[in-house]
């Protein structure tokens, strides 16, 4: 079994219906959704790898670009947090899109400043941000399964995030509190235009990702050296 790990459906939609057109056997795939921020995933991870045991997992979803060439499009493979042996399979998989092994930055928030994106590049040497890996990343380990991480890059240092981070979405609750969403646009009207651009971002971003990730899960390459039966 091959597990897919995202921190919300709004980042799985575009693998899920893959999964369907494709026709993947769902017994030899599983989704699994962590929640966003590392409170919440840390809890979700370890209870999904205490009852389930896949052969490899896939931790997936969106990130920030913290580097000029990270642009939003752009796949990226942690190579500080993936098994080596699948980071160079799935590299070869994905001859035929923009991606890059870099190393990526698990943060307690969404980074979106420009200043702090680069502070934390600086400090870190990394190249992107999420919210999720490194804790994805250390349940993994503890439970002896290893662990490749694919993301795709959604807002960058060009193209940031269209409100700001605590608007768009709360880690605590778990969603976007309407309220404070609309007495935003009501004060700042023109945001709704960039709202709209970046809605088409995330769809086109999702669609990428939900290709690649059907690349991977159905390539024997990858699947074999892991004890994965694909058809």
């Amino acid at each position: 079994m091959i597990a897919i790990t995202f921190a919300l459906r709004a980042e799985s939609a575009g693998f899920a219906a893959q999964l369907r057109k494709e026709k993947i056997a769902d017994r030899q795939t599983t989704i699994w959704h962590t929640g966003a921020g590392q409170k919440h995933c840390q809890l979700s991870i370890n209870q999904f790898l205490e009852a389930k045991r896949p052969d490899f997992l896939i931790s997936s979803g969106f990130a920030g670009g913290m580097r000029e060439d990270l642009r939003v499009g752009d796949l990226i493979l942690a190579e500080n947090f993936s098994d080596r042996q699948l980071l160079l399979k799935a590299q070869q998989i994905l001859t035929g899109y923009r991606v890059q092994a870099v190393k990526i930055f698990t943060s307690t928030t969404i980074i979106n400043s420009l200043a702090d994106r680069n502070e934390i590049a600086r400090a870190n040497d990394a190249a992107a941000v999420d919210m999720e890996t490194a804790v994805i990343a250390t349940a993994c380990a503890t439970h002896g399964v290893p662990m490749l991480s694919l993301r795709i890059i959604t807002d960058s240092l060009q193209e940031p995030l269209p409100i700001p981070p605590p608007v768009l979405f709360n880690i605590e609750h778990q969603r976007t509190d309407p309220g404070k969403f609309i007495t935003h646009l009501l004060r700042h009207p023109t945001a709704i235009w960039r709202l709209l651009r970046f809605a088409r971002r995330i769809a086109d971003t999702r669609a990428i990702l939900g290709n690649a990730i059907v690349a991977l899960v159905r390539s024997e390459s990858l699947s074999c050296n892991h004890g994965a039966r694909l058809p």
